[in-house]
Formats: C-alpha cells, structure tokens, sequence
C-alpha cells in the first residue's frame, strides 16, 4: 500500500474502501472481504446509515485497531453546532465501536460550518481524531475556511473522476495543505465510464480492467481513491493497482476527459443548498 502524509504529519492510505450506498445488511460483510483483501482504510458517514455494521466488521475482523485507518462524517447541524457536533461525534464513535477515529469529515458545506469546525478543532485537540476535514467544499468554502481558523482541513473528499478531473483545485488544496480525496471516483458508471474506449484502450496496453486504470490514474495523482462494491472478487481486482504506472502520454489522453462539471449535483445551485438544507438524520 502506498500513502500520503497529511498536514498534521498522519499517514493516509492512498486507497480505501467506501460504504456509500451499500445496504445496512450488506455493509458488515462487504467491510469483512475488504478487509480480507488488503484494504485498511474504511470510509463511511453518519448519513449512510451502515457505521454498525462497520463497526462490527471491524470487531470481527481481529486486525489490530492501528493497523485500520477510520473516516466517518458529520452531517448538518442545527445551530449551535457548537454544541450539538460533539453528540454525533460520540454518536458515531459508539455505532462504530471505537475509541478515536483517524479522520472525521464535515460532511456538507452549509449551515453552521464555523460551529461545527471549532467544535471538531476540539475533538482534535483531545486526541478523539488524529485528523479533520471536510467533504464537498468549493474553492471558495475551503479556503473561506482554511484562513479563518487555527487548524487547516486535512482533507477535502470531492467528487473527482475522469469526467470532472479537479486538477486546478488539486493545486489549490496542495498550495494551502488540503489533501485532496476523490468520492465517485467510477462517476457510478456514467457517461458509460467502463465501456470508455479510450481508457479500455489504456487498460489493454497493461493488462489491466477500466477500473484499475481509473484507480491507478487517480492514485498516480495523489488523489485517496475509496472505490465500493460488494463483489470480493471486484474488491480485490481494484486493490490491485500499484504494480503499473501510466505514461505521460496516457495521462494526456485521460485528461482530455474532463468535461470540467459534476455529474452528479452543484453544490451552487440554490436548490441543492435548499434540499440540504432540510435533511436531517433520525435520532
């Protein structure tokens, strides 16, 4: 495995496995292959509804809790967030059966940011997560944040894959210390992302799947990639990425890929900022 050491001086797998979407029954034995695999970095959130299962995956498992790096999430607090962020901190940390986490993640960009970061700088502080960051923060979000605050995000988990590259923002979040991370980094399968031609081509010319080119593009570019699924035999195949390199040349014709837009949701568009806005987690 190879890694990345964050602003704070705490190493990061490069590669991890991701929970979105994965079902609350599935998760635990999803989390169980993966870890099976090789994978130790894990990637869930509070909004996901599977950190349980994660937990007990991770009990069952007998892998030494330092060899495991942890990120969950913060979804939106009502204000003051001050406040009501330590209980969800607690919250998660009980669901997934652990003393600390590695990383915990402000979700979303809205409602009481400043509330909720300096009640994270806090759990930092007492040791409660080696790091903090953020997910899903524009340009001018981060560094709204980065230079209003004592402690800078760690990391920024946004969507990054061949269709929307984010490489400019990359060298904006390296200049100020963010590592960036990709979520959606298989964009679901859009724009028919693993019949692509091109990267199929690229695949071909090392023996390896569309999955693994896009992993190794996105690893070869320091970008922490978690990419989900619930097949063991998917899990291992997307493990399986550091035994080849892309040439420059392969990294040109990847690049000409972006579209340079989401293809999922603006976090601009007044809508999207309306919708979460009212989204709330049950108790």
């Amino acid at each position: 495995m190879q890694y990345v050491t964050l602003n704070n001086g705490v190493e990061m797998p490069l590669l991890g496995f991701g929970v979105y979407q994965i079902s609350a029954d599935d998760t635990e034995r999803a989390v169980s292959d993966a870890l099976a695999a090789g994978y130790r970095l894990l990637d869930t959130a509070a909004a996901y509804g599977n950190e349980e299962a994660v937990g007990r995956a991770i009990k069952s498992s007998g892998i030494p809790r330092d060899d495991l790096f942890v990120t969950t999430k913060l979804w939106l607090q009502d204000a003051p967030a001050e406040d009501n962020t330590r209980p969800a901190f607690e919250t998660s940390l009980t669901k997934l059966g652990l003393d600390h986490l590695d990383l915990y993640l402000m979700h979303q960009p809205f409602g009481d940011v400043y509330g909720q970061w300096r009640a994270m700088e806090n759990l930092h502080r007492e040791g409660l997560t080696k790091a903090i960051g953020v997910a899903n923060f524009y340009p001018d979000r981060l560094l709204d944040l980065t230079l209003n605050n004592e402690i800078t995000p760690a990391v920024n988990q946004i969507e990054t894959h061949p269709f929307f590259q984010r490489a400019d923002y990359q060298d904006l979040m390296r200049e100020h210390g963010v590592q960036i991370q990709s979520w959606g980094g298989f964009a679901e399968g859009k724009n028919d992302l693993f019949t692509n031609p091109l990267l199929a081509e690229i695949g071909e010319e090392h023996d390896k799947t569309v999955a693994q080119v896009v992993l190794r593009w996105l690893t070869q570019r320091g970008v922490i990639a978690i990419p989900k699924s619930v097949r063991a035999e998917r899990m291992a195949e997307n493990f399986d990425v550091f035994d080849f390199e892309l040439t420059d040349e392969q990294l040109a014709r990847i690049a000409a890929l972006d579209t340079g837009a989401s293809l999922f949701f603006d976090h601009h568009d007044p809508e999207i900022v309306a919708w979460l806005a009212k989204r709330r987690l049950d108790a």
